[in-house]
């Protein structure tokens, strides 16, 4: 996935941070040349200009990203990067920075911002998620930092599709606690039943993280491993 993020500053250089470790493409926008030394950034292409201007936005080639972030410190800069990147570039996701909640309510479609929010964890979430479906991605880090809220998108043709919650082989230390179907919250029980397009959030310890990941793509696996052994004719 290629990220273009807004801004090298704390919040910028944190999003990036998280992203690079997650194997995404990342070129980061600033006006000011002393960033990319402390930053302490590698692997992250960097590109020293206004994000405001058209023309920094096409040297940044904007029409090849994914996701576009704007995490400036300026609510005015984030608003007009999102405008710019969806108007004249047609990015298919972007998230912006919100500094002052008294603008919060400006951060919409209107302004070309498809989700508004100020907290780099979160942030770095609402991206990865955007695109990939099918992936564990951890929305918050519980203040003890042993446990987490993690969120997994159930593909279509994903081999949980009708299973009862209760029937999922889950790791130890990691529970269901919510669904999130047609917009609409779900108390998981038992016996509801998986489908297609939830949104299912997971209590987790941390160290279980990638056990679960491996849990819930294992099934996929074994469908595909059963369905090559199977003769063709």
């Amino acid at each position: 996935m290629r990220v273009v993020i807004a801004g090298a500053g704390s919040v910028g250089s944190s999003i990036a941070r998280e992203l690079l470790g997650n194997k995404h493409e990342i070129l980061l926008i600033d006006e000011k040349p002393e960033v990319i030394g402390r930053s302490g950034l590698k692997g992250a292409k960097w590109l020293i200009g206004d994000a405001c201007e058209l023309t920094t936005l096409k040297d940044a080639r904007l029409d090849e990203a994914d996701v576009v972030v704007s995490a400036t410190g300026d609510d005015k800069v984030n608003l007009v990067v999102s405008l710019l990147a969806k108007s004249e570039f047609g990015v298919g996701r972007t998230v912006g920075r919100v500094n002052n909640p008294k603008n919060d309510w400006m951060f919409d479609d209107s302004w070309g911002v498809d989700v508004a929010v100020n907290t780099p964890r979160l942030m770095t979430a609402l991206v990865e998620e955007a695109v990939e479906i099918g992936d564990l991605v951890r929305l918050l880090t519980l203040q003890t930092g042993v446990s987490s809220i993690v969120e997994f998108t159930v593909p279509q043709d994903s081999p949980l599709v009708g299973e009862t919650i209760g029937s999922l082989s889950l790791p130890e230390d990691c529970a269901v606690v919510a669904i999130l179907r047609d917009d609409s919250p779900i108390t998981p029980s038992p016996d509801d039943l998986v489908e297609g397009g939830d949104e299912v959030f997971f209590l987790a310890a941390i160290a279980a993280e990638d056990e679960l990941r491996v849990a819930l793509s294992a099934r996929t696996d074994d469908d595909r491993n059963d369905a090559d052994d199977q003769p063709y004719g």
